[in-house]
């Protein structure tokens, strides 16, 4: 009787063997042969499921982004606001082995990027997702009234509107906020962000300055101060 295949199977195992190969050896180790012997196939294998070794590389990101969804979904369900946002912003730090592999991974692919087209605009697309994400929170958080305003933007609109007629300067000073109010979202988002991918690397490469409790306590601080 032949031997049934499970093709899908086959190929989940080829895109993890990858990501050991990448995390334990670095991605310019990752060669087709390698990932082969760490899979326990052989090229030919590899060769019957991908169309080239590029393909492998970005099937294994985004086998690890796909991880990280569904475990993030599973975390902030039923949540909003801040509390999702803490959520989110804390599970994409390496904060336990688990998320240090995945961190490794993804960093292994950022200077591979900077000559790659093909992986650079996969990595720009998943960070956009990530962005919107971030921003899409700390609306939800500013409609709560969980973010405190900027005192400057209400002063700002306050002098606007005492300098011109009452209605359109009302209305006016209400544009005016709420696009400084935007603004400062957008700034809030990428400072978060910037952390995110800061502290990840000190974790990485600094693990005798900085702790684990202290890259979570830096980035709960940067929201508690909002």
């Amino acid at each position: 009787m032949p031997k049934i295949v499970d093709h899908d199977e086959r190929r989940r195992e080829v895109m993890a063997a990858a990501g050991r190969v990448i995390v334990r050896d670095g991605i310019d180790a990752a060669t087709t042969r390698a990932i082969a012997k760490e899979a326990g196939y052989s090229n030919g294998v590899l060769a019957h499921y991908f169309a080239d070794k590029d393909e492998i590389l970005l099937s294994a990101l985004r086998q690890s982004h796909q991880r990280i969804r569904a475990r993030l979904t599973a975390k902030v369900e039923g949540a909003t606001g801040l509390a999702a946002l803490r959520e989110l912003l804390l599970d994409n730090l390496p904060l336990d082995d688990e998320r240090g592999q995945e961190t490794r991974l993804e960093v292994s692919f950022w200077s591979r990027s900077l000559t790659s087209e093909r992986l650079a605009e996969v990595q720009r697309a998943e960070a956009a997702e990530l962005r919107a994400a971030v921003r899409d929170l700390l609306g939800q958080a500013r409609a709560a009234g969980e973010l405190v305003p900027e005192n400057h933007a209400e002063d700002h609109a306050e002098d606007h509107a005492e300098d011109h007629a009452e209605d359109h300067a009302e209305d006016h000073a209400e544009d005016h906020a709420e696009d400084h109010a935007d603004g400062d979202l957008d700034d809030l988002t990428e400072h978060l962000l910037a952390l995110v991918d800061g502290l990840s690397l000190h974790l990485l490469l600094y693990p005798g300055r900085i702790t684990r409790e202290g890259a979570e306590r830096i980035m709960l601080g940067a929201l508690d101060r909002r």
